[in-house]
């Protein structure tokens, strides 16, 4: 089986050789390659050699296009400082000093510059290798890009202080989100991925009242314009598990600081779960043994379905040896 075939298995609950592996790889992939992270994110053609070079050195299963979080940002009107040995940046966040939403550009797919080049990137992979691997379109979820637009601390503030402000930013950022899903999907994508990493750090209550009906709205979307769902969301996400069960996506991706039982007990076994090591003591600080090991115990705590790799992103400095263990083709029936 290839990469696609076996992705696909999972997906539709039937009989795979291996079980794909998923690791999300930015850093580590700009430099396999001797480039730099500002090329990396601004360029779509390093983007897609590196991530395609690496899933055939290390041999995994899905080609990915992450690389920061400010694309629907830049569409939106903000200015994006490209770091040549970082993320890329956003100092002035376009509603940082305003609520003012008629003042945001309204972004465009097909013509927003850093969007666009994320639809290059899938349609490169296509070219590439289509059915060969699974290809991972990405979008920001509606808490996530509400933060990056109003800035992380005015974000957290209005959660409390202007909900009702708030709700209508997320809900503009879901109106974004949703065609530049679709675009992704017509162009070559089998499946979205959701970032939305600061809802970890929010309430049960908040999050059931403000964010969860946004995510859904955007995973119903998505599985309507037939694309699979991922979801990211970065960090302990333990007390939100029960509210994001009721998601149905497709795939979950569980940081490490999660308990991976609780995670099955609550999603149950139609839902994917993915990773669980600790991308910094399990896979840098690891061993080829300790990370083969790490990966049975999972496995063998959740049993299917599941799809190997790490909490979040690999980082650079990471060992090919560490990697390689973290992408082995174990046979785990």
């Amino acid at each position: 089986m290839n990469g696609y075939e076996r992705y696909m298995g999972i997906l539709t609950d039937r009989k795979v050789d291996i079980l794909p592996r998923l690791p999300i790889l930015m850093a580590f992939a700009t430099e396999f390659i001797g480039s730099n992270y500002a090329a990396f994110a601004s360029d779509y053609r390093v983007l897609a050699e590196s991530i395609y070079r690496c899933a055939e050195y290390f041999g995994f299963d899905q080609l990915t296009t992450l690389s920061d979080p400010y694309r629907e940002t830049q569409g939106f009107g903000g200015d994006i400082e490209y770091v040549t040995d970082g993320v890329p940046r956003c100092p002035n966040p376009p509603l940082k000093e305003s609520k003012d939403l008629k003042g945001l550009i309204k972004p465009d797919p097909l013509s927003s510059e850093r969007m666009l080049d994320r639809v290059r990137a899938v349609e490169q992979y296509k070219k590439l290798a289509y059915k060969k691997y699974s290809i991972l379109g990405w979008v920001e979820g509606p808490a996530a890009e509400a933060a990056d637009l109003r800035g992380v601390e005015n974000f957290l503030i209005d959660l409390i202080d202007d909900p009702e402000f708030l709700g209508e930013v997320m809900d503009l950022c879901v109106e974004t989100a949703i065609p530049f899903a679709r675009v992704q999907l017509e162009s070559g994508a089998d499946t979205i991925g959701i970032g939305d990493a600061i809802a970890s750090q929010v309430s049960p209550p908040l999050y059931q009242e403000l964010i969860f009906p946004r995510e859904k709205t955007l995973v119903d979307a998505i599985h309507k314009a037939g694309g699979y769902v991922r979801l990211h969301i970065c960090g302990n996400i333990s007390h939100l598990l029960g509210e994001i069960a009721k998601l149905q996506v497709d795939i979950l991706d569980v940081d490490w600081q999660v308990d991976m039982a609780k995670a099955r007990d609550l999603l149950g076994s139609q839902t994917v779960l993915m990773g669980n090591l600790d991308p910094a003591n399990d896979v840098l600080r690891g061993t080829p043994d300790s990370i083969k090991e790490k990966l049975i115990q999972i496995y063998r705590t959740i049993g299917n379905r599941y799809m190997t790799g790490a909490g979040c992103e690999i980082p650079p400095g990471t060992a090919y040896e560490n990697l390689k263990a973290l992408c082995v083709p174990i046979d785990f029936k």
